[in-house]
């Protein structure tokens, strides 16, 4: 008995839901776990939701191979920029205490009081509060080393959709 791959559609259902539970996952460490999220931690969250909505879309769309084939090198797009921002925070993690850089003012105050390309150089680059690790899966690891493997997972899926040789079916 062989085991019957799922169409792209319900493939791209899949990773839309597996983006839902994603974010559920990190509001719940935000409101119950009382974990406050960096920049850069934002930043990765609106990646998983881009990623999520292009594929809700192909999903509702169901279009042929080509819009297929389009829909699902955005999501992988969507993954690889979200990775980046996964493998920088890692990066700040990593680094010796005394090259971490300073801790800047919380993301309210900079909402409020910075002009809106200031506040995205904020997101984008990140500081010292992005560098601490202030939970981790199994005491192995930390946030963003888990939602690096997301990405790299619903990349893979986004890839296998592209590629793959397969009339539409529902």
């Amino acid at each position: 008995m062989a085991l019957a791959i799922p169409g792209n559609r319900l493939l791209n259902l899949g990773i839309f839901i597996t983006s839902v539970i994603t974010i559920g996952i990190v509001l719940y460490m935000e409101h119950v776990m009382l974990l406050s999220p960096c920049g850069l931690c934002i930043t990765q969250r609106v990646f998983v939701i881009l990623c999520g909505v292009t594929c809700l879309a192909a999903a509702i769309h169901n279009p042929g191979a080509q819009g297929q084939k389009l829909y699902a090198f955005g999501g992988a797009s969507m993954c690889v920029f979200g990775s980046y921002f996964a493998g920088r925070q890692i990066w700040l993690q990593n680094l010796p205490e005394d090259q971490v850089p300073a801790c800047g003012p919380g993301l309210t105050y900079i909402y409020e009081n910075f002009p809106i390309m200031e506040t995205l150089s904020f997101l984008l680059k990140g500081d010292g509060n992005c560098a601490e690790v202030g939970w981790q899966f199994l005491g192995i690891l930390s946030i963003p080393q888990l939602a690096l493997i997301a990405f790299v997972f619903l990349f893979s899926i986004c890839m296998f959709i592209a590629f793959r040789n397969q009339p539409q079916t529902a």
